[in-house]
């Protein structure tokens, strides 16, 4: 068994899409119309056809309440993993992107905490 596909509640496609490629590097993979909506996932450009991150519309309403408690409590909605947290942590931050939590030390894990601008806290992370 393998994870197929996550998914990330966004409060607008179109900027999630932009973010998601155009900032952190993530290549689109599927785009389906669903009325108003589309089926938009990303993958990594370094495995095309691994784990596809679903850029999910948040109109459920128990959706907002969810991503607000979790960005008041500073809970990230996703982690991804990059080669070195601290040389992403400075790629990012030359782009514009908002940390919420610096690039933190815990034994043998380093983690910081971004903004993605649609309503998430996104968790970068790498292990010694």
């Amino acid at each position: 068994m393998r994870i197929h596909l996550s998914s990330v509640f966004v409060d607008d496609q179109d900027k999630a899409l932009r973010f998601y490629t155009e900032v952190l590097g993530f290549v689109k993979k599927t785009e389906v119309p669903l009325g108003a909506d589309r089926w938009l996932t990303v993958v990594s450009p370094e495995d095309p056809d691994g784990t596809e991150l679903l850029l999910e519309p948040d109109g459920h309403p128990a959706v907002k309440p969810y991503k607000t408690a979790l960005v008041a409590d500073g809970i990230p909605a996703a982690s991804f993993a990059v080669d070195d947290v601290r040389t992403e942590f400075n790629r990012l931050r030359e782009l514009g992107v908002r940390f919420a939590q610096e690039p933190l030390e815990m034994g043998p894990v380093t983690t910081a905490v971004l903004d993605d601008t649609c309503g998430n806290l996104i968790q970068i992370v790498h292990s010694k």
